[in-house]
């Protein structure tokens, strides 16, 4: 029997809360009440893929402004009886009719994330069809049964928590859904412009009403019945592209998960189109370094990290797309040759001021939430509008945000990511897992638009490197490259004021966050898998409103 308390929680950094234990199962997200839900399907007799659809239903209604059915969604589950890691694609397409020209024409030079324009940001929604995959493929429970809770938060209401009522009524988000009637659906508070207030009691009728139709309707409602019909007669009437038939046309697709080996731990990614690959890059890079005997917030630690998360930056903004639609390198950019190659390009003493994508040929809002039961099953799954409220087009009746995922496409013809029909764009949102020996080991994830490939990278080092648990791993002050090809960091206040000065010593352009700012730098959940014991290891995001729970 082996038993696992990771580090001491002084070693590196007051850690605010202990682990969740737990044997039978658990489940960890950003929103309590999700992770509640999740945890009772599973006292229920459902698995961790009946609670991962439970968790992310309730996450619509208790966090709608990161999350929803008119967006997109992606999941890695750990198939116990094949021993393998799935990938499961529930990222829509852009509508057939789409086009470089329209866009111009309306007076555009890039597609609009809010108000006017935003039309032309709303791709095919995909989470419901995959919901209903994962559920039809490795599920015990029904659509209807695990839609239930969230239908009971959105018609008898519930609470609205502290950092949900922050963001509810920001500026940009409530101007968003001011922009159009149908956007005061998502208002339902008492404050004069609509927004909830922390604690709050709220209703969302229209959206349980459309959750009641899916879930005594299933998909087929959503992609060929009335949400269909009133979703594309919605965007068409606004002067976007998407129709009833692209709708129709759906399908999520079951994919080969992609992985490197990180001192003997394999991690898991989902292929693109998602950015995963970005984070598999930098770990191939950083284990050039020997991580673990740097100071886990030391200088030297940040460095390397840093370096190596920009060069898996500049490498997935030149070469992720559409696998189906264009040719992406996945192979050679995966390949340890290639990370020699592009680590020889990295200083231990100068921050690189142009760090540019390589040639592995040779010569945004979001909510992530993890699963585990007591037979080892995984679901890693994420869900997403991308900015919140996604565009701010509210369906009239529905209740439902739709997804501006379509800003993320290039108007470089020459890029494989370019804006065409009937392709899906360049995601923000990934799962992640690790194995060790062939075993589950973590089920874990960093919502946060760009953030999320750094919080993966930072997690898994802190959880392989410096053998942090689950809570610990996510405790731990964190950085953030921002993605524009700067010099430029985001850093935690916990961070010593003397490794800021280093690093700015060796280049880098050093911004300390606080507070609210805080979640600029992401938002994780862990949950650990002992594969002697089955002993369950949770923790949850400290700069959310989340929570572990386990039975």
């Amino acid at each position: 029997m082996s038993c696992f308390f990771g580090a001491s929680l002084m070693s590196y950094f007051h850690s605010r809360r202990s682990a969740v234990i737990a044997r039978n199962g658990s489940v960890a997200t950003s929103q309590p009440l999700a992770a509640q839900a999740g945890l009772q399907m599973l006292r229920d007799g459902g698995n961790a893929i009946d609670a991962a659809v439970t968790t992310a239903a309730v996450l619509n209604v208790v966090e709608p402004m990161s999350t929803g059915i008119g967006g997109d969604m992606f999941a890695l589950i750990w198939d116990k009886g094949a021993r393998k890691v799935v990938a499961l694609n529930g990222s829509g397409r852009q509508a057939a009719a789409a086009n470089l020209d329209d866009v111009r024409k309306a007076g555009f030079d890039s597609i609009p994330n809010n108000h006017e324009g935003s039309h032309f940001a709303v791709s095919v929604p995909g989470t419901v069809h995959g919901w209903e995959t994962a559920l039809n493929q490795y599920g015990r429970m029904t659509l209807r049964e695990v839609l239930q809770p969230a239908i009971d938060y959105a018609l008898n209401g519930y609470a609205v928590s502290e950092v949900i009522a922050h963001n509810w009524g920001s500026e940009d988000t409530v101007s968003k859904l001011n922009h159009r009637p149908s956007g005061r659906q998502l208002l339902p508070g008492s404050a004069a412009n609509g927004a909830p207030q922390y604690g709050e009691i709220i209703t969302l009728p229209e959206l349980g009403h459309t959750l009641q139709m899916i879930a005594e309707g299933g998909s087929e409602v959503f992609y060929k019945g009335e949400i269909a019909r009133k979703t594309a007669a919605f965007i068409q009437s606004e002067g976007g592209w998407l129709t009833a038939e692209d709708l129709a046309n759906h399908h999520s697709d079951w994919d080969e998960a992609i992985s490197v080996n990180y001192r003997g731990v394999d991690v898991w990614e989902c292929p693109p189109n998602g950015q995963g690959i970005a984070a598999l890059i930098a770990l191939n890079l950083a284990e050039g370094y020997d991580i673990g005997a740097m100071g886990a917030q030391s200088a030297d630690r940040y460095h390397y990290l840093i370096e190596s998360m920009r060069r898996g930056y500049a490498d997935a903004f030149q070469y992720v797309a559409d696998p189906r639609v264009a040719e992406v390198p996945i192979e050679p950019l995966l390949s340890k040759d290639y990370a020699n190659r592009r680590r020889a390009g990295i200083s231990g003493v100068q921050a690189d001021p142009n760090v540019s994508y390589g040639d592995p040929m040779g010569a945004a809002d979001t909510v992530y939430l993890t699963a585990v039961d007591g037979e080892g099953t995984a679901c890693s799954l994420i869900n997403s509008l991308f900015a919140g409220f996604g565009t701010g087009l509210v369906v009239p009746e529905l209740g439902m945000a739709l997804q501006n995922r379509g800003s993320l496409f290039s108007f470089d013809p020459n890029h494989p990511n370019y804006l065409e029909g009937n392709k899906r764009p360049f995601q923000t949102i990934i799962p992640a897992m690790a194995t060790r020996d062939d075993e589950m080991w973590l089920s874990f994830g960093v919502m946060g638009g760009f953030m999320q490939p750094q919080g993966h990278l930072q997690v898994a080092s802190n959880m392989i490197d410096y053998a942090m648990d689950s809570q610990e791993a996510l405790d731990a002050p964190r950085f953030k490259v921002e993605v524009e090809g700067s010099q430029d960091i985001l850093v935690e206040e916990d961070l010593s004021p003397d490794v800021i000065k280093d690093l700015e010593k060796r280049g880098h352009t050093v911004n300390v966050v606080s507070g609210y700012d805080r979640a600029r730098l992401g938002g994780g959940q862990v949950i650990s898998r002992d594969a002697e014991t089955g002993v369950l290891t949770a923790g949850s995001e400290p700069r959310k409103d989340g929570a572990a729970v386990g039975w």
